[in-house]
């Protein structure tokens, strides 16, 4: 048997499996996106109508309605809370603590965080909130 090979040029290209790709990468980074920011530790944030965009922080401190304290996804009691902002702080040069409170948090136990963090050198504070509706 004889094969003939010849050596055409393309002369169409089709565009339709370009297209594809290109979609599914817009959806991927797209999805993807939205979950950069959330840390893992179920918190119901409380309301505020005049919220605004946090700035992201490496730094988030996530507080229970338990009364549990969360740097990052680590727990960590109030005596230890001091020396893992310090070890951040000094690994990231970061200055903006994000507090993640429960609203059925006490206000004395976000008052402790926050002096926690001034005790080592951070003096910018972002309590974050949900965006509410009427």
């Amino acid at each position: 048997m004889k094969f003939e090979m010849e050596n055409k040029s393309l002369s169409m290209f089709h565009f339709s499996s370009l297209t594809d790709i290109v979609m599914l990468l817009l959806i991927f980074f797209l999805l993807t996106s939205q979950f950069v920011i959330q840390t893992g530790v179920k918190v119901k944030l409380p309301g505020a109508v005049n919220n605004e965009q946090t700035v992201p922080s490496r730094i988030v401190v996530s507080i229970t309605e338990f009364g549990k304290i969360y740097v990052g996804q680590d727990e960590v009691t109030m005596d230890a809370l001091a020396l893992k902002l310090e070890e951040i702080k000094k690994n990231a040069a970061e200055e903006n603590v994000i507090i993640r409170a429960d609203k059925a948090t006490n206000i004395d136990l976000v008052i402790k965080v926050i002096d926690a963090a001034k005790g080592v050198g951070i003096d910018k504070f972002t309590i974050e909130t949900e965006k509410e509706t009427y």
